[in-house]
């Protein structure tokens, strides 16, 4: 076993988990409006909610900190640990990514991220958390 590929193997962990933050983030806006347009009641669980809000508001806040996600530090040092050039290497690597990191003015991703979490406490107010279990 090359002394390297735990290194990548962790590299791509950190990249899924990354990617899986940001679909929860995106995800759960379009679960808690249209959950509640279809009276899901899970989505407006309080855990739920809360876990959604500190999701965006770290984005939000590292954006207008100008501060780089400690996942992607995390992941250039283990791609750097295993040797691999930045953005390339396995599959999950490449199409991952490609989702993930693009090129725009660092203007642009503070702009969208603050009107995202702008439209997640607009939720929060039009559609409010459930303080308690719902009852039939």
């Amino acid at each position: 076993m090359s002394p390297q590929l735990p290194y990548q193997s962790l590299a791509d962990l950190v990249l899924s988990v990354h990617v899986a933050i940001v679909l929860f983030v995106v995800g759960g806006l379009v679960l808690i409006l249209v959950g509640n347009l279809r009276a899901w009641h899970w989505v407006n669980a309080l855990w739920f909610r809360l876990a959604h809000l500190a999701a965006i508001a770290v984005v939000v806040a590292e954006a207008w900190l100008g501060a780089v996600c400690p996942l992607t530090t995390l992941e250039m040092w283990l791609r750097d640990r295993a040797g691999a050039s930045v953005y390339e290497g396995s599959f999950i690597d490449h199409w991952l990514q490609s989702l993930l990191y693009y090129e725009a003015p660092a203007w642009v991703f503070t702009m969208g991220y603050s009107l995202f979490g702008l439209a997640v406490v607009a939720a929060w107010w039009y559609f409010p958390p459930r303080l308690h279990r719902h009852t039939r």
